[in-house]
């Protein structure tokens, strides 16, 4: 899969803050220790791993963000305005692409394209956090098994920009013989919407014309997809 965390791109002047109450950090590290990590609250995990001078920085940020999916889509800039360090900032960087990665199905190069369910499986979590309409183009051989796949597109948050030439390119790049495509809604209503309906039938006609099978378009919305193929939308 491509890389999408968040990026981490922090101001060359940002000062590294120092959290001044010690005490408040042994207390909540003697706590999390005393406990199993199922009956942690967020904020006590938070603190584990990204140590105990970051444990006001976990309180305070997950009393206004109270979901990981919520902090995965801040700026980092955000998190040094709540007290967190490059090195804490990082490392969560790093735990949220874990936990990413985590919920995700494995669709490796070679492993065959069976349906839309595995599309799903394998997609959901990357695109579930986007705040903007992501385009994947899915390549596969001649036995409909995984090539690679490429973004080619990311759009506004509402529409995405897909024209067939920039599509089709990278099929005939890869030597593609049948192409699946993917992308998300970010308002997570995964219906498909006129100009969806209408750039699918183009990506169709482009690929009849040049001899590459358009498999299924499945689109993204949050816990759920539509495949154009499944539910009728061919």
């Amino acid at each position: 899969m491509p890389d999408h965390g968040f990026q981490l791109s922090l101001p060359l002047a940002a000062q590294e803050p120092t959290i001044a109450d010690a005490g408040a950090s042994t207390i909540a590290r003697s706590n999390s220790s005393a406990r199993p990590t199922g009956e942690l609250t967020t904020i006590d995990l938070l603190t584990m791993l990204l140590g105990p001078a970051s444990a006001e920085p976990c309180r305070r940020i997950i009393q206004t963000y109270s979901s990981l999916r919520e902090l995965a889509l801040l700026n980092p800039v955000v998190f040094i305005d709540y007290g967190f360090t490059r090195t804490a900032i990082m490392r969560l960087e790093a735990v949220l692409e874990f936990a990413k990665r985590y919920g995700e199905t494995e669709w490796r190069v070679g492993d065959p394209f069976k349906g839309p369910a595995d599309i799903y499986a394998h997609f959901r979590e990357t695109l579930a956090v986007e705040m903007h309409e992501h385009f994947y183009a899915v390549m596969l051989d001649n036995k409909h098994r995984k090539i690679r796949e490429v973004l080619v597109s990311k759009g506004s948050l509402t529409s995405s920009i897909v024209h067939p030439r920039d599509v089709f390119a990278q099929v005939v790049r890869h030597s593609a013989a049948a192409i699946v495509f993917v992308h998300n809604h970010p308002s997570g209503d995964p219906t498909p919407s006129r100009e969806d309906i209408e750039i699918t039938r183009r990506l169709r006609d482009v690929g009849e014309i040049i001899g590459v099978r358009v498999l299924d378009h499945i689109i993204i919305g949050k816990g759920r997809y539509v495949s154009f193929v499944d539910d009728g939308y061919w």
